[in-house]
């Protein structure tokens, strides 16, 4: 991450990706704090949609709504975080493939997930539409 010289503005580029801009005031990219949700989010997306794959569930559309509730001082952690999956493809008959495919992910795969605080209260839910 380099500072840009422009308020809270930082650049930063992965090992193989192009640069990605985040803001502490949200304005020019995500804030710091929104890219950690979206990180998380793409992280558990990334596993759903292979485990999905890999168990010929079909799938048209996933989208992963992240919100997060943080504390009023400093750091100013998440303290919650509330996730609602939406999925478009699969059936009601596939639902417990998709709910377990957010299982996994949650609870075995997802690196950034995993990364967060053990003590940080979660909650998922799983749509079909």
């Amino acid at each position: 991450m380099r500072w840009s010289g422009d308020g809270l503005v930082f650049e930063g580029v992965g090992a193989r990706s192009e640069p990605i801009i985040l803001d502490g005031d949200a304005k020019k990219g995500p804030s710091p704090m929104e890219a950690l949700l979206l990180s998380v989010g793409g992280c558990m997306g990334v596993d759903i949609q292979a485990i999905l794959e890999k168990g010929r569930v079909p799938l048209e559309a996933l989208e992963v709504e992240l919100e997060g509730q943080r504390a009023s001082s400093p750091p100013q952690r998440f303290l919650t975080l509330r996730m609602d999956i939406r999925v478009k493809g699969p059936d009601e008959e596939q639902r417990a493939k998709v709910e377990r495919a957010v299982q996994l992910s949650r609870d075995k795969y997802c690196s950034v997930f995993h990364s967060l605080q053990p003590d940080l209260k979660v909650t998922v839910a799983v749509h079909l539409e």
